[in-house]
């Protein structure tokens, strides 16, 4: 897999994440002030665990072009 693809696949792996956490809360019976809570919560959450796989991804392709694998 080289590292366009790779890009690409996570980036549609989060993307996906991110559009179907969103109409699982707008669908779900709750007051629209509780929604709009939970959204921007689940929105830090995916925002961190992405900014710690990309670093983690990163981090492979740095050894691997270093030839540390």
């Amino acid at each position: 897999m080289n590292r366009e693809t790779s890009n690409g696949f996570f980036s549609g792996l989060i993307l996906g994440a991110v559009v179907g956490a969103a109409v699982a809360l707008l669908y779900a019976p709750q007051p629209g002030a509780e929604t709009r809570r939970m959204v921007k919560e689940k929105a830090l959450e995916v925002k961190e665990k992405a900014a710690k796989t990309a670093s983690k991804i990163k981090e492979s392709v740095s050894s691997v072009v270093k030839g540390e694998y």
